[in-house]
């Protein structure tokens, strides 16, 4: 695909370092580590993607209305969602030609200059489906049908790009409430390919959760439970977690709004729910509610050996207007400043030296990078780092992470790189940016003679591929 008058290259060097002696290291470090397979064991993709096997539907579909980190660009430029083609909170949507929604953020797509989605996006349109020329006004169309026409090809139906691009195994996510039905339709399938899920109970975990009441009751009848009782409750937790395990999962996900847990008495956590399941609970509660449930959720870890990931301090739908319209997880969600070491303690007195419970945490604050959580990372047994996250997964946002973390946590008490993502065909470049970027902070540590080049290879080796199947049980 060679006309137009602008180029689309990937450098070969792109993310090494400009000394010339690291970038010589970089380059021989990647060179071990860019064909090994990817471990995604924490994404939102859909499984039904994979179960049904059956070509996406367009352009547009497929890398434009999932991808918040996409449209939240063009809405902060006065793009309306509708004009894109977004679902709204009810599934209707505003009658958009997809095309004309492509052509949208073509013209528009130099908004995109120096960001990590210009970067993934690119790498996906050369090396996916082999375009040369830049996106823009001028070839919006020849994108759009050049990709349209690759969609319909055996070649690039959902299996066939996971094994093209050499996925060992992804992990979605899903509610309690989720049957799991693609998960068991994939392993009735005989594909080889190994898709798992993971257990994220926020909606039956939050009272200020929109769908909490009548998540509640669905969870109950999914149990056979009495979910309003505190008992029953925590019972059919347990249930639906076993659930979870038999369909493949090794983790647990709990993004709250902050890291706060608790250790309340059984009767103290008992009077607590009667309050939240009588909908009298006041924000306050609601707070304290989500904080025993954690420690909660880390006993049952405990237990049945689930991996527990805690991805708190997000204001979740700051948008309130675009919130009513168009639901959950529409690009307005924000960071928030997040403590820690406090907020932690009564789940670590309790589980923070168990050899076999293992809790993942991660951050959108950088700023308890090297004060909060690479300390405790580097003294718990249970507490490994999560990889820089959501708007720190720039190249800028990984190498803050290893510098600030490298001095009182190491890499060992780390996990490697997951790529948290919902666009399926951006995993290859996430995860190619992740291994360049290490690759030239490990060449940095080289050159300074603070490690050997041998045990930067190993290092690697370790923060692309074993790290993350180590920590995920994989």
């Amino acid at each position: 695909m060679n006309t137009g008058t602008h180029a689309l290259t990937l450098h070969e060097d792109r993310l090494f370092p400009v000394d010339a002696v690291q970038r010589a290291i970089a380059r021989r470090l990647y060179a071990n580590v860019a064909k090994l397979p990817i471990v995604s064991p924490h994404g939102h993709t859909d499984p039904a993607w994979f179960a049904e096997n059956k070509p996406f539907a367009n352009a547009t579909e497929l890398l434009l209305v999932p991808d918040h980190y996409v449209f939240r660009m063009l809405y902060s430029q006065g793009v309306s969602l509708d004009a894109l083609g977004i679902p709204h909170q009810d599934g209707s949507r505003a009658a958009v030609d997809p095309r004309e929604a492509w052509r949208l953020f073509a013209r528009n797509f130099h908004w995109f200059r120096g960001t990590p989605s210009s970067m993934w996006l690119n790498h996906v349109f050369h090396d996916v489906f082999g375009l040369r020329v830049r996106l823009d006004a001028t070839t919006a169309d020849l994108y759009y049908d050049h990709i349209n026409d690759a969609l319909q090809r055996a070649e690039f139906l959902p299996r066939a790009l996971f094994e093209r691009f050499n996925i060992e195994l992804i992990a979605t996510t899903e509610s309690p409430l989720d049957a799991l039905q693609h998960h068991a339709a994939i392993r009735q399938s005989g594909w080889q390919g190994r898709v798992i899920t993971a257990y994220r109970p926020d909606p039956v975990v939050d009272p200020e959760h929109e769908q909490f009441p009548s998540a509640l009751q669905r969870f109950g009848e999914l149990t056979g439970e009495d979910v309003y009782t505190w008992n029953g409750y925590l019972w059919a937790h347990r249930q639906r977690r076993a659930f979870f395990a038999q369909a493949g999962a090794t983790s647990t996900d709990h993004g709250h709004p902050t890291a706060a847990t608790a250790d309340l008495s059984r009767a103290e956590a008992s009077k607590l729910f009667d309050k939240v399941v009588r909908g009298q609970a006041t924000a306050e509660d609601a707070e304290l509610f989500r904080a025993q449930v954690l420690t909660e959720m880390a006993a049952m870890s405990l237990d049945d050996g689930l991996v527990m990931q805690i991805h708190p301090g997000c204001f979740r739908n700051h948008n309130r207007e675009l919130f009513k319209q168009f639901g959950r997880d529409k690009g307005a969600d924000i960071p928030l400043r997040t403590e820690y070491v406090n907020a932690l303690k009564p789940l670590l007195d309790r589980f923070g030296n168990e050899p076999n419970f293992k809790l993942i945490l991660f951050t959108l604050d950088e700023s308890t990078y090297s004060r909060e959580l690479a300390p405790l990372a580097g003294h718990y047994p249970a507490l490994f780092l999560g990889p820089a996250w959501w708007f720190h997964d720039a190249p800028e946002g990984m190498w803050r992470f290893r510098e600030w973390t490298l001095s009182s946590a190491g890499f060992y008490n780390t996990v490697g790189f997951n790529d948290d993502t919902r666009a399926f065909l951006s995993i290859p470049a996430r995860h190619d940016v992740a291994r360049r970027v290490d690759c030239a902070f490990l060449a940095k540590l080289v050159a300074e003679h603070r490690l050997d080049e041998d045990e930067a290879m190993e290092l690697a080796v370790d923060l692309a591929y074993n790290l993350p199947k180590k920590a995920y049980k994989l």
